[in-house]
């Protein structure tokens, strides 16, 4: 069966999630950052990674999610089919790829985007990324009007951005309440049987 290396709180609850909707067996496996068994499946440290019964490995979560959608099409959590469906897939994972969840980095790590030690310019520093969380966090808002799911109907795209949510509700001093379209999206979500399970099973750090 496929195993999912991920690390409680990072972006590898979106897969995590999505195995839990497929409802096929696999195995979840908590890994530390920087820990050898880490890097010996994926060299750049991150998570998650995605280990096939064969051996085939497969990093970065938006690829991780789109292979779980196309390999287990009777889940239905691509979203629309047809060339637009796909493109909107993936548009929508771009942009929390390439966008909202780099708009993160200086909060949780500022020290990396600048010299300087000084805490003025540390807490500068995180408050550009905060800036940049707002910002995303609007056009994903503005998309939400009037829709429950991402793409319409429940995706790998909404357990994607689930953590984000998470992390801006923790994250951001007003948290997530000024975007009632997000927050609803966050409990619908965090409302789901199995996406409770997820987050019990990380919680807990167990495997299975």
């Amino acid at each position: 069966m496929p195993k999912l290396l991920y690390h409680t709180g990072a972006c590898s609850l979106a897969p995590h999630i999505v195995l839990e909707w497929i409802g096929a067996p696999y195995e979840a496996q908590p890994v530390e950052f920087g820990s050898q068994e880490l890097l010996a499946i994926n060299p750049s440290g991150a998570v998650p990674a995605l280990i096939e019964d064969d051996g085939w490995v497969l990093t970065q979560a938006g690829a991780i999610l789109r292979y779980l959608a196309d390999k287990h099409p009777e889940a239905d959590l691509a979203g629309d089919t047809g060339p637009r469906g796909a493109a909107e897939l993936d548009r929508w994972s771009s942009f929390l790829t390439g966008d909202l969840h780099p708009g993160f980095f200086p909060i949780f790590t500022p020290q990396r985007y600048t010299t300087s030690r000084e805490k003025a310019d540390l807490d500068a520093v995180q408050e550009a990324g905060r800036r940049l969380v707002r910002r995303y966090l609007g056009l994903l808002a503005r998309h939400l009007d009037g829709r429950d799911w991402i793409l319409g109907r429940r995706s790998v795209i909404d357990a994607y951005a689930f953590p984000m949510l998470r992390w801006a509700a923790k994250m951001l001093p007003e948290g997530t309440g000024g975007w009632p379209d997000l927050q609803a999206l966050h409990d619908r979500l965090a409302s789901d049987g199995a996406v409770m399970r997820v987050l019990a099973r990380e919680a807990g750090k167990a495997g299975g």
